[in-house]
């Protein structure tokens, strides 16, 4: 019975929940300006820490960079685009993809981002 019960709990322990996935690499984009007009692109996330990465979009013509960090299944970037400063929050879901709103400061309302993992 012991023997039985260690090797569950082992079992169990090598179980990883869908917020420990590792947050990293390119990524397909697909989202929507704050007018519902589409966009799509790539995204690349290189991790800096266990929490904490970089990202750049490329979407259309434009590329963007910004700081990223995540908490279980939120993942947030602060980013710069041309002059503007924006932020986006994304919903990590169990398959890697994530689902966000983004703004841009100053402006009223928000834009919607899914990335995919490649």
């Amino acid at each position: 019975m012991r023997v039985f019960l260690a090797s569950c709990l082992v079992s169990l322990g090598m179980i990883v929940p869908a917020s420990a996935q590792s947050i990293g690499g390119t990524y397909t984009v697909e989202g929507t300006n704050f007018d519902g007009s589409p966009y799509s692109g790539t995204a690349e996330i290189v991790l800096t820490s266990e929490t904490t990465c970089v990202i750049q979009w490329i979407t259309g013509g434009t590329t963007s960079q910004g700081i990223c960090m995540r908490n279980d299944d939120a993942f947030s970037a602060g980013y710069v685009l041309g002059d503007a400063i924006g932020l986006v929050v994304y919903k990590v879901n169990p398959d890697g993809s994530m689902h966000g709103l983004w703004t841009i400061a100053g402006k009223d309302g928000n834009g919607t981002e899914v990335l995919t993992p490649n």
